[in-house]
């Protein structure tokens, strides 16, 4: 496998497994479900967190509930488009070389005009 700028290092290039659904669901599910790129804020990659998710409210002595985590993971998943939408290669492949091609071609006809112009 070759490494891309894009790849992470490990251990972010590790699979994050789909979560199974539960009826009593847990913050490491919802985090997760982030990971997975449910929640279309981020790419399919595992993210090493130094703390899980939910920790800090353990510590406060508030640990969330499963239905206060149920409630969080129905209104995290996005839709469909914007899953899609935030895929960084997607179908839009073409947006870097038109980007390169564009300005490649402004240099040509800026030089040709100079060019002709002396």
């Amino acid at each position: 496998m070759t490494l891309r700028s894009e790849t992470p290092p490990p251990p972010a290039d590790l699979d994050a497994g789909a979560p199974p659904d539960s009826a009593r669901p847990t913050t490491a599910q919802l985090k997760a479900d982030i990971d997975r790129g449910r929640t279309g804020d981020k790419v399919a990659h595992y993210d090493p967190g130094l703390s899980q998710l939910g920790t800090d409210d353990e510590a406060a002595d508030r640990p969330n509930g499963p239905d206060r985590v149920r409630l969080a993971r129905e209104t995290e998943a996005a839709k469909p488009s914007v899953r899609a939408a935030a895929d960084p290669e997607g179908s839009r492949g073409w947006i870097l070389p038109a980007f390169f091609g564009t300005i490649v071609a402004v240099a040509v006809v800026v030089g040709l005009a100079l060019w002709l112009l002396r």
